[in-house]
């Protein structure tokens, strides 16, 4: 007589699935992640926001191009008016470093360490402090041959590169977790809701 090797049921494998899921989800909150909108964006609390950096930075441009992505959050040219306002208060840009981390036996450099920093506060249009000065700082290590100077140029521009897309998902997180301060600040819009006609009254 043959016998046939157990096999697992579709429900025990559901039940299975189910259970990791929920082990990933407990161990993603305890390290501190949170979940974000359906779409993966951090949707923010208001309606409108004015970025406090040059049109031509490149932290700017990621920023604003992930907030209006999102569509929720409008962000406008200045900041008369603006719900919340985001005031750099040192410009990542300025701030970019790049350290000694450690030597050869020869004395010669073999790793640097590259800094990328920021601090910025958050406003309203009454100017009620929204989020506290905030730093975020960020590094990387980088290897260094001086015979491959070239490569080693292209790959430290990729790791700052890196560290601003880091940096603004860091800075939408904070972002999102903004409670607005009625009314001094517009909410971000939502579904309209159909009015309701008065009952006529009973005769």
């Amino acid at each position: 007589m043959t016998t046939s090797s157990p096999t697992s049921s579709p429900v025990s494998l559901l039940g299975r699935r189910a259970v990791l899921a929920l082990g990933l989800t407990v161990l993603l909150s305890a390290c501190g992640f949170h979940l974000r909108g359906s779409n993966g964006s951090f949707m923010l609390p208001f309606a409108t926001m004015y970025i406090g950096l040059p049109d031509s930075s490149p932290l700017a441009i990621g920023l604003k191009r992930y907030i209006r992505a999102i569509g929720s959050t409008e962000v406008v040219n200045t900041k008369d008016g603006a719900d919340a306002v985001l005031e750099v208060l040192t410009d990542p840009e300025r701030n970019r470093t790049k350290t000694i981390l450690s030597l050869n036996t020869s004395g010669r450099v073999q790793e640097y360490q590259l800094g990328y920093s920021i601090n910025f506060r958050v406003v309203d249009k009454a100017g009620n402090q929204l989020l506290a000065p905030t730093t975020i700082s960020l590094v990387r290590p980088i290897t260094f041959d001086d015979r491959q100077v070239l490569a080693k140029e292209t790959e430290e521009a990729a790791l700052y590169r890196d560290m601003r897309n880091d940096l603004v998902q860091q800075i939408m997180r904070r972002l999102a977790a903004i409670k607005p301060v009625l009314p001094a600040m517009s909410v971000a819009p939502v579904a309209p809701v159909t009015p309701v006609a008065p009952a006529a009254p009973q005769q």
